[in-house]
């Protein structure tokens, strides 16, 4: 595997355990106020991340060049600044981060349109 896929691979693995202690924790707490924002680490942080570093993996081709590496820092930079600017959002003091991790995670979504454009016809190893 090469190092990108691995990379988001294992972030998005980090994430999924991350996510998953954060939902135990809310239901042993009885307090789901936060939802949203677990919901966000899952699906952005373990969902995205990882299917990324599966394509990344079924065509090494794209992990190789600038772009694969751009897309990878807007993807993590995302995840980790839209957390916890949704938590900020949902208890009222503010809705900077969350906008900033919005448009990064938008931003990391159409460079991966790109990748795959630009790589899709490619054969894999």
């Amino acid at each position: 595997m090469n190092l990108i896929a691995r990379t988001f691979v294992t972030l998005g693995v980090v994430c999924a355990v991350i996510g998953m202690a954060w939902g135990i924790h809310m239901s042993a707490s009885g307090d789901h106020m936060l939802s949203p924002a677990h919901a966000h680490l899952n699906l952005l942080g373990y969902v995205s991340l990882f299917l990324f570093g599966v394509y990344y993996h079924l065509v090494p081709s794209a992990a190789e060049g600038i772009l694969a590496k751009v897309h990878l820092a807007v993807a993590v930079a995302g995840v980790v600044i839209i957390v916890p600017g949704i938590v900020q959002a949902i208890q009222q003091t503010g809705e900077t981060l969350a906008k900033i991790g919005s448009v990064l995670t938008i931003l990391s979504m159409v460079v991966f349109l790109i990748v795959v454009l630009t790589t899709a016809g490619r054969r894999t190893a």
